[in-house]
């Protein structure tokens, strides 16, 4: 089969990922193998690539927002980011199996879905809601995912802002909105302000500019650490904000003030399973509005450098073509 491999990590001008003929994985004990519909292009992807987070496995198969076909039952299934945990440590008894630290994530510890087909974990492989297509599909299970759970950690106040509006912002402004809060989106990017707008967002601009009114959470997506005290600054008393990338830039030095008055600051890290459960749960019982843009597979590294210039409206998706 062909695959997307990646053996040594640098930035991906430097087109570390190479197209390998590879033999189609058989699946093991407890798993099923799928035929890949689609893959989402997730920005954890690209950390992978280029050496934010150290390589698990060499040579590794990025993507882990796959819609597939069970090869023996026929069945289609998403598989997100977390792929296996211990089941036994303190974490996964409690139900915080995100924290697992003998967790096994998709694209990283398992080859992922820049292939022709991938051999999953069936606890990995969950039913979609049968109101998205394959496209659609792809960006909930961690777009869609991630941003559900910083949703929930960021509190329940009514007025919400999200900093970088990509793939998980735009689902995330959806679902906030859902639950009845205005959401204040922050992008650098003109069309994607405009994009925010059209998705029913209360007001738009850059992290420099001062909202209407003070938030009562904030969630980051852009993975810049020059943005928290921007949007500490924006918050009022009690306030929380949360950080929802895999990795960012260093945190600048800022004022005991910003943090003061009882406000949080906290990382959303991975998710559980639980999560995947509910938010597919929630999607499928309302339509998101889902922007892709759809790329033959055959163009990942060329995304994944759009992906990195924030040329990207909404979620990057990949489907079958090999043609370069």
């Amino acid at each position: 089969m062909k695959a997307w491999a990646l053996s040594r990590q640098a930035p991906i001008e430097r087109d570390p990922l190479r197209l390998k003929d590879i033999p189609k994985p058989k699946p093991g004990k407890g798993q099923v193998l799928l035929r890949v519909l689609c893959c989402g292009v997730c920005h954890t992807d690209l950390h992978i690539v280029e050496g934010d987070i150290p390589l698990k496995r060499r040579p590794t198969i990025p993507g882990h927002q796959i819609v597939g076909l069970d090869e023996a039952s026929g069945r289609r299934v998403g598989v997100p980011w977390l792929h296996t945990t211990c089941g036994k440590c303190a974490d996964c008894k409690a139900g915080r199996e995100n924290l697992c630290t003998r967790a096994k994530f998709t694209g990283y510890h398992v080859p992922g879905g820049f292939a022709e087909y991938a051999a999953v974990d069936k606890k990995a492989a969950y039913p979609l809601p049968g109101n998205y297509s394959d496209v659609e599909a792809a960006p909930l299970l961690c777009a869609g995912v991630i941003g559900y759970r910083a949703l929930r950690l960021s509190g329940s106040g009514k007025r919400l802002g999200l900093y970088g509006f990509g793939a998980s912002a735009h689902l995330t402004l959806q679902m906030a909105r859902h639950v009845g809060c205005r959401v204040y989106v922050f992008s650098r990017t003109p069309d994607h302000r405009s994009l925010a707008r059209k998705l029913g967002a209360a007001w738009t601009g850059r992290a420099e500019d001062k909202p209407p009114r003070p938030l009562d959470g904030g969630i980051i997506f852009a993975p810049a650490g020059g943005l928290v005290p921007l949007a500490l600054s924006h918050l009022k008393a009690g306030g929380t904000l949360a950080l929802a990338g895999i990795t960012m830039t260093p945190l600048p030095a800022m004022p005991y003030s910003l943090i003061y008055g009882e406000r949080r600051l906290l990382s959303v890290a991975n998710s559980t399973r639980q999560d995947v459960l509910d938010f597919l749960r929630l999607a499928g019982g309302r339509k998101l509005r889902i922007q892709t843009e759809v790329f033959p597979m055959s163009e990942a590294p060329s995304v994944l450098r759009r992906l990195k210039q924030g040329e990207v409206h909404g979620a990057a998706v990949l489907t079958p073509g090999w043609t370069t």
